[in-house]
């Protein structure tokens, strides 16, 4: 087996033991990362171990780095990898404290507190070793179309009711206008109720409490119908953890031995 496929085979999959131990090392480096991240926004605890952090975030964005340019170099197409999501994430996760040199100037540097903030996007390469995530992903992509035509009917709701308002309340009673009727009704609806405007005749008030009522039905609707989905997502899921090396394609069958899009082969022994 070529050197570049055995680096595919640890960094990009998880059958291995040597895969297994890069992701593991991995997480605890993202898990440190973000936690460093949190810890370092509070301000007394950044005065007083600010060597530390800037130490450990050098230390962090070195292994990011590397495994930056290992997932790059141990792909056939590095395009495909580098423009990917998780290439983008990966990218913006290394880029920060690189960024810090292009300010030199003492007002610039005012800015570097939120180039920090940029290290949150961290968190979403733990996403990578969660295979439910896949599942959750692809339930909320066969979701969409049903809960966009969920969520029309809502806005349709919303533009009728807030109207309604708008005519029994009136501006006398905070509903000095329809769009701020509508988003009244949408703050009701979603019984999220901040209490700055609420009716006061007993027919807005009625019409209040039909909007309540409806608030948990819009809360049930589209969970159960990301629910529906994601079990049947995860009836379809496959456990298989393999990477082709020659075209990146990563959704195999779990008895998989070759690549089902371009064939190449899937469990080249290291004589291969």
């Amino acid at each position: 087996m070529h050197w570049r496929e055995k680096l595919h085979e640890i960094i990009y999959e998880a059958d291995t033991p040597a895969g297994k131990a890069f992701d593991v090392l991995l997480l605890i480096v993202i898990s440190f990362s973000i936690l460093f991240v949190m810890l370092d926004s509070v301000q007394s605890i950044y005065d007083q171990y600010h060597d530390f952090f800037y130490i450990a975030e050098w230390v962090i964005t070195i292994i990011f780095s590397i495994e930056y340019i290992l997932r790059i170099i141990s792909i056939k197409k590095p395009s495909k990898y580098i423009f990917s999501f998780y290439g983008v994430v990966d990218l913006l996760s290394t880029l920060p404290l690189y960024l810090t040199f292009l300010f030199s100037t003492s007002y610039a540097l005012m800015t570097l507190r939120a180039l920090r903030l940029l290290r949150i996007f961290r968190i979403l390469k733990i996403t990578r070793y969660i295979g439910a995530s896949n599942n959750l992903a692809a339930a909320l992509k066969s979701s969409l179309p049903k809960i966009m035509i969920f969520i029309y009917a809502v806005i349709i709701i919303s533009f009728i009711t807030g109207t309604l308002m708008y005519l029994i309340e009136g501006p006398e009673h905070g509903f000095t206008s329809i769009p701020v009727s509508i988003y009244w009704t949408i703050v009701t609806l979603t019984t999220v109720g901040f209490g700055d405007i609420h009716p006061v005749t007993p027919l807005g008030q009625f019409i209040a409490t039909l909007i309540m009522i409806l608030g948990y039905g819009v809360i049930a609707v589209p969970t159960g119908i990301v629910s529906s989905e994601y079990v049947s997502q995860s009836k379809k899921q496959s456990k298989n953890t393999q990477s082709c090396f020659n075209c990146g394609e990563k959704q195999h069958q779990d008895s998989a031995k070759f690549c089902q899009t371009c064939g190449y082969s899937l469990n080249k022994t290291p004589t291969d």
